[in-house]
């Protein structure tokens, strides 16, 4: 039978691994270029818009959810991600932000965001490069949705 101390180093063994793996998600999500910069910049916009579309009924209420647990971990004094980790540390959240933006868009649609941005048209461009859209696309309808639970 394990004793306690085992069972706790296996436990803090396991929260360090799944750490690590969500340390090598943010660097391989994270929008290339200077996007985490703008990000940064635009930061009480993109609150402000975070905040609008978690409390948009419109929207499928999956990308709701995520849009508030979004909202609590970007409240939250700490960061999962500490400072000290190079390109990771300081830009952790603008990257958490930029997935999240980029799921809202392909569930819902570019169009929402538009009507929800608080900011400039020049601020909106760069949200919408975040999210990973670009005018080319061409897509502006929400994807249908899956059948079933969110």
């Amino acid at each position: 039978m394990p004793t306690v101390g085992r069972v706790l180093i296996g436990v803090g063994l396991g929260v360090l691994v799944l750490w690590l793996a969500l340390v090598v998600v943010l660097l391989i999500a994270r929008p290339k270029g200077g996007l985490l910069k703008e990000a940064i910049r635009l930061a009480p916009d993109l609150v402000r818009l975070l905040t609008r579309l978690a409390r948009d009924r419109s929207l499928p209420r999956g990308a709701r959810v995520w849009l508030a647990v979004l909202l609590v971990y970007l409240a939250i004094p700490f960061d999962l991600v500490p400072d000290f980790i190079p390109v990771v540390g300081h830009v952790d959240d603008a990257i958490i932000v930029a997935c999240v933006l980029r799921m809202v868009v392909r569930r819902a649609g570019i169009d929402i965001v538009r009507r929800r941005w608080p900011g400039s048209p020049d601020g909106l461009a760069a949200v919408q490069r975040l999210a990973g859209y670009s005018p080319a696309d061409r897509e502006d309808r929400p994807r249908p949705r899956k059948t079933g639970p969110d």
